[in-house]
């Protein structure tokens, strides 16, 4: 049976809502009219001034969009994403600016809606048909006839894919530069399996991005010729696919020295080869490195370090074989980290954090969920040390455990902190007396996730 769920959100939102009130006031007044085209200007000054960050900007448009039809219809036009969920359209024609488009969560007909869609004069250039039985081709077709303007199709989790379909999606959208055809349940392939690989990847000259993650049914065949024949792509992801092994990612990459982004995993009894680490330094431009449940080395690590490889993000989840001595060497070369995550890296305590945190100073976000013998000094360490830092992951460790007056001092050394979400699931030695002192703190916080903390009380909650 689960534990009951401990979670805190907080997200001002008077100011906003003062706003839409003050402007409803003013709209209904007799003798006032502003045209659409001023109100569009204000609101945009409103949403542009009143927050950074997504989900406070669809907030704030939800509150203008109730105070009158007028300012619904102005609202509408700022929409640029929308979701689909229920089998109707007849409302498109009021979000003429929507440039991204959900379908995954739609359970009707979904080459029928397509179709519909296709009539309206829309600029679409991200489409999501993930979470479906199969790839609706007949109202691809239809919609690709009359939206050219595509770039990024999303087709994740589909049941059964079959090598024609994506040669037919290669066919209608030709401009794409994102594909991602991840997690299918089913993988059919006909007799020209290998032809349909060359053909798919000549197909799509602009390909920039592309993920084949969750996939056993497809051979090395396909990334190989994509990045043999597409020439601007950047970033790969291929984790959890059984059929690609570190050779073959290691001649894949040689094929393509100009890629970005990569992530890759590999069983443990796949060893790590020479070759696979020579076409890795080879990659001058990689910013983007996340390895997923790998034996990797120290070695890897230092020659990474070595050639100075401009990385921003680094990934070594549930990665193992390496140590605190190859992850130094790395994060002591390379400055520019601002992702780091470390996931089940058993070997760290409060004083490698601490360390380390001193080469971080441009960190955003870090994962150390599962680092056990961490505590609130590494949580401290890295706040203090690390600036621009707003989202901690330190779920599973032993946060809670350590004596209070021993970081005490810690905590008065912590100034104006930026710390936005703080994950702390699982951590079963946090109390009450604990999330009470970060509160003081943490005055940024938007998010504290206590989620299967058994000794948080609805009080501490309060």
């Amino acid at each position: 049976m689960k534990k009951k769920r401990n979670s805190l959100k907080s997200k001002s939102t008077m100011p906003m809502a003062a706003s839409s009130s003050s402007l409803s006031s003013i709209q209904t007044r007799s003798n006032v009219y502003l045209p659409d085209e001023c109100w569009e200007c204000i609101f945009k000054f409103l949403i542009n001034h009143g927050t950074d960050d997504t989900r406070g900007r669809y907030f704030h448009l939800k509150s203008l969009s109730i105070v009158s039809k007028q300012f619904l219809s102005v609202t509408n036009r700022f929409r640029s994403s929308l979701t689909i969920y229920n089998p109707t359209c007849q409302f498109f024609h009021r979000f003429s600016n929507i440039a991204s488009l959900d379908l995954s969560y739609y359970d009707g007909d979904l080459d029928h809606l397509l179709v519909q869609i296709s009539r309206f004069p829309l600029k679409i250039t991200s489409l999501n048909i993930s979470n479906q039985l199969r790839i609706p081709v007949k109202g691809l077709r239809a919609f690709s006839k009359n939206i050219t303007t595509l770039t990024s199709l999303l087709c994740s989790n589909i049941t059964t894919i079959y090598d024609t379909d994506i040669l037919s999606v290669a066919d209608f959208f030709p401009l794409l530069e994102e594909l991602d055809l991840s997690k299918p349940t089913k993988f059919k392939f006909g007799k020209t399996a290998f032809f349909s690989a060359e053909a798919l990847s000549l197909a799509l000259p602009k390909l920039r991005k592309v993920n084949l993650s969750h996939n056993s049914y497809i051979s090395n065949e396909l990334l190989f010729h994509l990045c043999k024949n597409c020439k601007l792509l950047q970033e790969v992801t291929v984790i959890k696919c059984n059929s690609i092994t570190i050779s073959d990612i290691a001649a894949d990459l040689h094929e393509r020295p100009t890629l970005s982004s990569l992530s890759f995993s590999a069983s443990y009894s796949d060893s790590l080869t020479s070759s696979f680490i020579d076409s890795l330094l080879s990659l001058k431009g990689l910013t983007s490195l996340d390895l997923f449940i790998m034996e990797i080395s120290d070695e890897l690590l230092s020659s990474i370090a070595m050639e100075g490889l401009p990385l921003t993000r680094l990934g070594l989840r549930n990665c193992a074989g390496y140590s605190y001595n190859g992850i130094f060497s790395l994060l002591s070369r390379c400055p520019c980290i601002q992702h780091l995550n470390l996931q089940t890296a058993f070997f760290l305590n409060n004083q490698h954090v601490a360390k380390l945190s001193l080469f971080l100073g441009d960190l955003i976000s870090i994962n150390l969920s599962r680092c056990k013998r961490l505590t609130e000094s590494a949580l401290f360490a890295l706040v203090r040390n690390c600036p621009s830092l707003i989202e901690i992951n330190m779920e599973g460790t032993s946060i809670g455990k350590e004596s209070i007056s021993n970081y005490n001092s810690s905590m008065d050394r912590i100034v104006n902190s930026q710390l936005k979400s703080l994950y702390l699931a699982y951590c079963d030695g946090l109390r009450d007396e604990t999330i009470i002192r970060f509160s003081s703190i943490f005055s940024n916080l938007q998010l504290l996730d206590l989620n299967f903390c058994p000794l948080i009380s609805n009080e501490g909650i309060g």
